[in-house]
């Protein structure tokens, strides 16, 4: 899964982050029923002055703008924590 985290890396590069952590937690899931389409699941903490002004749910969108069809296939399951550097 590490191209998946690589991909991710290079879609999130747009929001300029100061601080972006991408875990892969897949083997934790394995056996799920979502796994078995082979996306994986991961965990983003990702810290950008693009969110300042902006509530959670447009802070998801504007990442899930980003990620595109890696939502729809090599991504089953995305848990965010996108802060500004403030809250950071």
């Amino acid at each position: 899964m590490s191209d998946t985290i690589d991909l991710i890396r290079e879609r999130l590069a747009g929001l300029e982050p100061e601080s972006l952590e991408i875990l892969d937690d897949s083997a934790a899931h394995a056996g799920h029923a979502g796994a078995a389409s082979g996306g994986g699941h991961f965990r983003l903490i990702i810290v950008s002055n693009r969110f300042a002004g902006m509530n959670a749910v447009s802070r998801h969108r504007l990442i899930y703008q980003q990620l595109g069809d890696l939502m729809s296939g090599r991504i089953h399951a995305l848990s965010i924590n996108a802060l500004t550097p403030n809250e950071f």
